[in-house]
This record gives structure tokens, C-alpha cells and sequence, in this order.
């Protein structure tokens, strides 16, 4: 048995938000109580001064295997993601097989089983290669368990198209993870357009590529009734719009991605490819919309859309770059610095964020810490200060503008099912 003592537990199902003992018995939480007896067969872990929280779950990783494991794989992804605090992940389809047939989600479950730490859920795509031109074999991948679909990377451009996947999803009771983009209206865009973009002589990106699809999908949502989540929301009408869909009873929900509430395009230095990802940072206008979407509740989510790239392919212009930042390492640090050490959010809002929201969205059993529950979890220093360093990360991608920011919110250890898979040494 293992015993976590005195630790700040910040547990929102449970209610439970102060000082509490935890045991933990074949990978369940067996108590919760304060000053529980320690006995000889307990090996103990002293959290006192820590904060102890349910593991994160992320609704949106790129994992890049199989085809792309020169920029990461299941291993260095699922390590990565531990030291972030995240137990559970979702990974988008976009790679090479395309996850669009059972053989392909069954022989990346296998990849899965053999190399993950932590629980690794593959979303499959809603059409075949991802070409948007036929559906891929939604059914049979639901019923071998997968648990949601996506076409991320890009947006299902035919409507029919994008609407009958949805029926396929509503039919299995499976969300549908919508990544907005009109590709028609990008026009070789690399950053949002601005003033900045201008500045730095760089193709822009307007607020409707996202906005455009982001109507479309909601409105198909009301007509199909399937379970619809925006992901890496960056407008600031895509979050009015999704207030609006709430307020019609359409099963909506949305996620926002760290570098989106912490950063805006004024925040660009220079033509630097760290800063180039998808959707583009916004407009300071459309920066605070979001954290205003966060505060309110209309955005449910706080997900990474962790895009590992190799070094030589982030070298040299956004013009010539591809689009994405690696985020499991600095998510919750991120998260808890601009959030809550801003005022915005209390620790235990955020641990929704990141954790239960997240959780009852892709219908798995976790984002908790009562009795009975799957111990996965994490423990953190949330009150000491340092400085993000690349080189420290887990993954393969180094793409980060984070480099040297200053956050608080340290993962110092992680557990999975009760077993340890991550400790800052």
C-alpha cells in the first residue's frame, strides 16, 4: 500500500480542498482522511507543502507515431506528457498511417500497450487518410473502443461529409473533436493578421478561418445532436459563439490551449518559427476573450495541442516552418501562473479545467480522487518560481517560445494507477 501524507488535496468531485492523508490499495484510492495511521507495510510519501491533485487529462496531443517518430513517439510522448501531470491523453489521427480503419487504431493500441506510461487514447479520423473525400471507418473503430473522432490537422471541408461523420458519432455516443479552419481563407497565412504580421512582413490570418467553420460545426451539431468539441478555440467570437449554443441547448463544449491565453501576436519578437502554431496567436482583444471565456465557464477546457517538430525543421522563417509548440511540460505551469496567480481562476476551477471537465467530455472514468477511484495523480509545487528549459523536457520537440519564462506550478511526481511514472529528481 502507499500512503500520501499531508498533502494539499484539491479534489473538486469530492468537495475535499485542504490537508488530507491518502492511501492507496491495488490502484484505487482506499481512504481519504486526516492523520491516518502509518504502518509498517505502508510505503509513505511525505507531500507536506505540496499540492496533490487528480492527474490532468489532455483532449489534445500529437504523438507523431506511427510515420513521424523522428519528431516523437508513444514513449517520449507519453514521458513528456507525465512530467507534465497528464495521466490521460487524447492523439489526434494526422499521422502516418492516418488512424482511419480498425487495423490502424488496433496496431497503434499495440504500439500503446508496449510503450506508454500513462493512458493513451487514440482519437480516430472522421475520413479516410484524411483527404476529407470519404468517411473512414468510424464504426469500426467505436466499437474496438475508440473514443472519439477528429479530423485535426485540418477541417472536414464537405459539409455532407462532415455531418454524416457526426451521425456515425452521435450513433456510438462519442464526441466529435472539431479542429475550425476554412483552408480555403488561410491563403499561405502564417501568423494572425495584424499590425504584427505586417510589421514582420508575414502572410496573415484572419479570425474567420476559425470563425467560419466554428458556425458551421455548431449548427450541425444542433441538427445532428452529437456531442461537439471545439478544440484550440483562439477567437473571440468563437468563444461568444459558443456561449450561444450553450444558451440553445446545443451539446457544445470548447477547449483553449495555454499559449493562447498567455500570449498575443503583439508578443511576437521576431519572424521566430517557435511562435508559429495553429490556430496563430490572436489579437490582445481576442487573448483576454479567452480568459474571460475561462472564467465564466463557456469554455470548458484547457488542453496543450502538443506539436513536437524536429530542430531542423523549426530553424529559419515561419514562412518556410511548420505549424506547432510543444505543450505537456508547460501546461499546468503556464496554466496556474497566468490563471490563478493572476486572479482569475482558484486553483480548484483550473484542476476542472484540466482535469474533470476533460474527463466527462471524453466519457472516461477519471478526474477524481474519492474513495474508490483510479489512483492517478499528481503532486506539485505550486508556490516556488523557475524558469522553463527546454532542454530539461522529456519530448523530442525543443519548439517552444517559452524558453526562460518564468511560472510557478513544478509536476514533482506522477502516478498512474497508483504507480509512479514521472519524479523531478
Amino acid at each position: 500500500m502507499l500512503l500520501v501524507k499531508d498533502g494539499f488535496l484539491v479534489d473538486p468531485t469530492s468537495g475535499r480542498n485542504g490537508v488530507f492523508d491518502i492511501l492507496i490499495e491495488d490502484g484505487h484510492v482506499a481512504a481519504v482522511d486526516t492523520c491516518m495511521e502509518v504502518k509498517d507495510s505502508y510505503e509513505v510519501i511525505d507531500a507536506k507543502g505540496k499540492y496533490i491533485m487528480p492527474g490532468f487529462v489532455d483532449l489534445h496531443e500529437h504523438f507523431r507515431e506511427p510515420g513521424y517518430t523522428y519528431k516523437e513517439t508513444v514513449k517520449t510522448g507519453s514521458m513528456a506528457a507525465a512530467r507534465g501531470g497528464f495521466t490521460s491523453v487524447f492523439c489526434m489521427p494526422n499521422t502516418k498511417p492516418v488512424t482511419d480503419s480498425r487495423e490502424n487504431y488496433d496496431a497503434l493500441m499495440d504500439i500503446i500497450a508496449a510503450c506508454a506510461c500513462i493512458n493513451v487514447f487514440p482519437v480516430g479520423a472522421i475520413t479516410k487518410g484524411q483527404l476529407g473525400e470519404e468517411l473512414a471507418e468510424i464504426e469500426k473503430m467505436a466499437e474496438g473502443g475508440m473514443k472519439a473522432v477528429s479530423e485535426d490537422g485540418r477541417s472536414v471541408m464537405n459539409s455532407f461529409l462532415c455531418r454524416e461523420g457526426m451521425k456515425l458519432a452521435k450513433k456510438h455516443d462519442i464526441p466529435v473533436f472539431a479542429h475550425c479552419e476554412d483552408i480555403d481563407l488561410v491563403c499561405g497565412g502564417v501568423m494572425n493578421e495584424g499590425k504584427r504580421a505586417k510589421e514582420l512582413k508575414l502572410k496573415g490570418i484572419t479570425n474567420a478561418v476559425e470563425d467560419i467553420i466554428a458556425a458551421r460545426d455548431i449548427l450541425l451539431a444542433k441538427e445532428t445532436g452529437v456531442r461537439l468539441h471545439l478544440c484550440h478555440v483562439s477567437t473571440r467570437d468563437s468563444v461568444r459563439m459558443i456561449s450561444l449554443a450553450k444558451e440553445d441547448g446545443i451539446n457544445v463544449t470548447g477547449e483553449v490551449c495555454p499559449h493562447h491565453f498567455t500570449l498575443c501576436d503583439e508578443d511576437i519578437p521576431s519572424d521566430d518559427s517557435n511562435y508559429k502554431m495553429n490556430p496563430p496567436l490572436r489579437s490582445r482583444a481576442d487573448k483576454e476573450a479567452l480568459i474571460e471565456g475561462i472564467k465564466s465557464g463557456v469554455i470548458d477546457v484547457i488542453a496543450t495541442d502538443h506539436a513536437p517538430h524536429s530542430a531542423e525543421e523549426k530553424i529559419g522563417s515561419m514562412s518556410d516552418s511548420p505549424f506547432g509548440i510543444v505543450g505537456s511540460e508547460t501546461a499546468f505551469a503556464l496554466s496556474y501562473t497566468e490563471l490563478v496567480e493572476e486572479g482569475h481562476l482558484t486553483l480548484d476551477e483550473l484542476v476542472k479545467c484540466m482535469s474533470v471537465n476533460p474527463a466527462k467530455i471524453a466519457g472516461i472514468d477519471r478526474g477524481n480522487l474519492g474513495v474508490g477511484a483510479v489512483a492517478d495523480f499528481v503532486i506539485a509545487d505550486i508556490d516556488t518560481w523557475y524558469e522553463i528549459d527546454p532542454d530539461t523536457f522529456s519530448s523530442k520537440g525543443r519548439n517552444t517560445p517559452f524558453a526562460g519564462y518564468r511560472v510557478k506550478g513544478r509536476i514533482e511526481q506522477t502516478f498512474v494507477g497508483g504507480q509512479r511514472v514521472f519524479m523531478e529528481v
